[in-house]
């Protein structure tokens, strides 16, 4: 299906306009726009029409690529993971000691998720909805095996060396780096207001960084 799409102005913050017989990029655009709108607003709250416009396309277009609006809202949620894993996968764990190979991990989470608001507002929508469209999607656990699997040679060569401690479960970690790094974005305000304390500084940030490093480190060495 391939629609005129007219040179005009854009919506801050918008895309150029995408060329209709370069369906990958079309798909892109959508989803990146579509990110914005279902994590500032949430599955219930976010409008098709909306996304259409800023795309300057139609529903139909936008139909046509994902079926439907919880199928956009899913391939947003993939896309997600999958950017998030494919940069992960570059930090070649395995090519340094464990334990700065676990240092750069933790480090990395948490710049991500500094860096990536909006995806920890996809993942808090998703958990309001109790992992109900999650669950539909026949990617999403393909796409985060690869993140356990270098957690756990992480842990095996750390515990060959003697760096490491037994009885670490790679999944429990991962989900403890995660609890880290993730409540250091999402509860920033809060926590801010409550305690009276600056935490958008750089100095500030740098000091939460290194903190959550060294708890995950010191938790699994020997």
């Amino acid at each position: 299906m391939n629609e005129p799409v007219q040179k005009r102005s854009r919506a801050p913050g918008a895309k150029t306009p995408t060329r209709t017989n370069d369906p990958e990029r079309t798909m892109a655009d959508i989803l990146a726009v579509a990110t914005r709108e279902f994590a500032d607003k949430g599955l219930a709250g976010a409008r098709i029409d909306v996304i259409a416009e800023a795309m300057r396309t139609s529903k139909r277009m936008i139909y046509y690529y994902f079926g439907s609006k919880e199928g956009l809202y899913i391939a947003v949620l993939e896309e997600a993971y999958r950017r998030m894993r494919a940069i992960e996968s570059e930090l070649h764990l395995d090519d340094i000691p464990p334990e700065d190979a676990l240092r750069r991990l933790v480090g990395f989470t948490v710049d991500y998720q500094l860096a990536n608001p909006d995806f920890i507002r996809l993942v808090m929508t998703e958990n309001i909805h109790r992992g109900e469209y999650l669950r539909q999607s026949t990617a999403i656990q393909k796409l985060n095996v690869p993140a356990i699997d270098g957690l756990t040679r992480v842990l095996q060569r750390g515990l060959a060396t003697g760096t490491f401690r037994s009885g670490i479960d790679p999944v429990d970690l991962h989900m403890s780096i995660s609890a880290l790094s993730v409540f250091n974005v999402a509860n920033r305000h809060t926590f801010s207001l409550i305690f009276q304390r600056e935490l958008d500084t750089p100095a500030a940030i740098v000091a939460r960084r290194d903190s959550i490093i060294e708890m995950v480190v010191r938790f699994v060495r020997r």
